[in-house]
C-alpha cells in the first residue's frame, strides 16, 4: 500500500489535524527525551509527501509533551527497507517504524508487545480482525496502521468503445474483453498486470486466489510452487502475456505504473486499492469498481493488506513511545491520513466516522469487500523474507517456465522458513 494522490494541501492537513505547530522547529539532538520514527512515504511527489503529515503529528505532539522531541524520517517504499536494515545493521535502532511488515522483527526479538506500548483504550480501538493480523503465535507485537483491500478497476469508456457491455467476471472474460480492447481502441493497455518488484506478491496472490491456491496451505506452510499456482502463471502466460494483451514484461513493471496508465486513461482493466480513486478522479476517468475476477467467476474474497506500526525495545523508550502512539492514534490523526490517502482505516472511531460521514460513497465497495478478505502471512517471521524473493524474482514466471520459477522460490521459502 503506498505512495498516493492528495487532495489535501500540507497546509490544509496542519488544520484538518488542528495542529497550531506545523511551521515548527527541527527535531533536535538524540538523546533520552528522542523518539526516532521512520515511516513509509505514501505520496507520488514532494507536494503529497507523508513527511508532512508526520511532521505536523510530531510538532503537535512536542507541543503537548515538551520533554519529548520527535526526529522524523520518511522514506520511500522502494528503499525503506534497505534503509531501516541498515539502521539495524549499524545499531542506530529507531524507535517507531511504520511499514509494511513487521514479523521478521519479532524474530529477532526487537519489539515491544503492543500491550507494552499501548493504553488499554487505544488497543481496544484497534478493529479486531487486523489487530490478530498483527500477532506471532498468539501475541501482538504488530500494531495496525492502515489497511485496504483489492478491487477490479475497468475504464467504462474504454469498454464501451471495444464492446464489452458489462465488466468480466472469470478470467475467460477478461481475456476476452482485453482481445476487444486491443482490436478496437489502439494505444491502450487492455489489462495492466504490474508483477515488478514494487508489489508483485500482491498481484501474484490475487491471481493465485482466483485459482484456489495462495502462498501457503491450510497449516501454514509455504505451497508457492502448488499445482494450483502453476497453473495460474501458465494461464497469464499464454493468456495475457503471449497475446500482447497486457505489458511486454509484467516483471519489469511496477504497480505505480499501471495505476498511473490507469489514471491517464491508458489502461482497459486492472487489479487496484482504493487510493486508485483518488488518481482516477483526478485523471477524469470514468471509471467502474467490481469483485476480481477468478478463473471461474468473481472471487468470493479478495486480498487485504495492512500496514504496520511497530515499537523497538533497544532505546528503552517505552513509555514514551506509549504516550506518542496513543496521540498519533487518536482519531483526528488517524482521520487525517486516511482521507488524505483515500485509505482504510484500522481503528473502529475512525471507521464509524468515514463510514458515517457520507463523505466516502466511493469506498463502500472495499468496505464491504474487508470482511472477506485474505492477508498475507504476516505472523510467519519468515514471510517478510519470502515476500522480498517473490518481489526480485515472481513476476519472471508469466515469461519463464512458472513451474521452475515456483519452484525456486519454493525452495528458498522452505529454507527461510527453517531459519527462523
Amino acid at each position: 500500500m503506498n505512495r498516493r494522490t492528495l487532495t489535501l494541501s500540507a497546509a490544509g492537513l496542519c488544520l484538518a489535524l488542528t495542529l497550531s505547530a506545523c511551521s515548527g522547529a527541527s527535531s533536535g539532538d538524540a538523546g533520552d527525551g528522542t523518539l526516532t520514527l521512520v515511516a513509509a512515504d505514501y505520496g507520488d511527489k514532494a507536494s503529497n509527501s507523508s513527511k508532512g503529515y508526520w511532521d505536523g503529528v510530531a510538532r503537535a505532539f512536542e507541543k503537548e509533551n515538551p520533554d519529548i522531541t520527535v526526529d522524523v524520517q520518511v522514506v520511500n517504499w522502494n528503499d525503506i527497507d534497505k534503509h531501516v536494515r541498515t539502521m539495524l545493521q549499524s545499531g542506530n535502532v529507531p524507535d517507531l517504524l511504520q511499514t509494511g511488515g513487521y514479523a521478521d522483527k519479532v524474530a529477532d526479538d526487537l519489539l515491544y508487545k503492543a500491550d507494552e506500548v499501548l493504553s488499554v483504550s487505544t488497543k481496544a480501538n484497534l478493529i479486531d480482525s487486523f489487530a490478530k493480523a498483527g500477532e506471532v503465535d498468539g501475541t501482538q507485537y504488530g500494531i495496525p496502521f492502515v489497511s485496504s483491500a483489492r478491487a477490479f478497476f475497468y475504464n467504462k469508456e474504454i469498454l464501451r468503445k471495444a464492446g464489452v457491455a458489462k465488466p468480466p467476471t472469470s478470467w475467460a472474460e477478461v481475456r476476452a474483453a482485453a482481445e476487444k480492447v486491443k482490436a478496437e481502441v489502439p494505444g491502450v493497455t487492455p489489462y495492466a498486470l504490474p508483477l515488478g518488484p514494487e508489489e508483485a506478491q500482491g498481484e501474484s496472490m490475487i491471481w493465485q486466489l482466483g485459482n484456489g491456491g495462495g502462498p501457503t496451505n491450510g497449516s501454514g506452510a509455504y505451497t508457492l510452487d502448488s499445482k494450483a499456482n502453476v497453473e495460474t502463471f501458465g494461464w497469464l502466460r499464454k493468456n495475457l502475456v503471449d497475446p500482447g494483451l497486457t505489458y511486454a514484461n509484467p516483471a519489469a513493471t511496477d504497480r505505480k505504473t499501471a495505476f498511473a496508465d490507469f489514471a491517464a486513461g491508458k489502461a482497459a482493466m486492472l487489479n487496484g486499492h482504493p487510493s486508485l480513486i483518488e488518481m482516477a478522479k483526478e485523471g477524469k476517468v470514468d471509471y467502474g469498481v467490481t469483485a476480481i475476477p477468478g478463473k471461474g467467476g468473481p472471487l468470493k474474497s479478495t486480498l487485504g493488506v495492512a500496514d504496520w506500526m511497530m515499537a523497538f525495545k533497544d532505546n528503552g523508550h517505552r513509555e514514551e513511545i506509549r504516550k506518542f502512539l496513543d496521540f498519533a492514534y487518536a482519531k483526528e490523526n488517524t482521520l487525517a491520513f486516511d482521507e488524505r490517502y483515500n485509505l482504510m482505516p484500522v481503528t473502529q472511531d475512525t471507521l464509524d466516522e468515514m463510514q458515517g460521514s457520507g463523505r466516502h460513497k466511493d469506498l463502500e465497495p472495499f468496505f464491504a469487500l474487508l470482511p472477506s478478505a485474505v492477508f498475507y502471512p504476516l505472523g510467519d517471521t519468515s514471510w517478510d523474507a519470502v515476500s522480498a524473493e517473490i518481489k526480485k524474482s515472481g513476476g519472471s514466471a508469466v515469461k519463464d517456465d512458472p513451474a521452475a520459477v515456483l519452484g525456486d522460490l519454493q525452495k528458498k521459502a522452505e529454507a527461510a522458513a527453517a531459519d527462523r
